[in-house]
């Protein structure tokens, strides 16, 4: 596994146990078709069901040339078209689960320096 995988992975565990914490319920992690991959799908506390796109970066503290690169830039146009497109067809196959409450895309961005986290979480993108 590559550092950037090894990066990505800890983003996507960390996303997860935030999600819990605040009462979600994750329903599956990393669904993955040719058309694109939904990094969590989970259920809010109000029965929502939630595509959360993680991004992760870290911040080397001796690498200041990454201090202005927040995580958020990482979500490009291209990616949440593929990102609604996918959360789209599986929020409309038989077995998605999707209640009167419909369903939205979430962005966790995750900013990690060592041990430090930073989590911002914007729903409904």
């Amino acid at each position: 596994m590559t550092r950037k995988q090894e990066i990505g992975r800890r983003g996507e565990d960390e996303a997860a146990a935030y999600l819990v914490k605040r009462g979600y319920r994750i329903v599956q992690r990393n669904y993955w078709k040719p058309w694109g991959e939904l990094d969590i799908i989970a259920r809010a506390k109000d029965k929502t069901l939630v595509f959360v796109e993680v991004k992760t970066i870290y911040n080397n503290l001796t690498n200041m040339s990454n201090q202005y690169i927040k995580p958020e830039d990482n979500l490009t146009r291209a990616k949440l078209v593929k990102l609604q497109r996918t959360a789209e067809l599986y929020a409309n196959s038989n077995d998605s689960g999707v209640t009167d409450k419909g369903w939205r895309i979430d962005l966790l961005a995750i900013d990690m320096a060592g041990d430090r986290l930073d989590i911002r979480h914007y729903e409904n993108i």
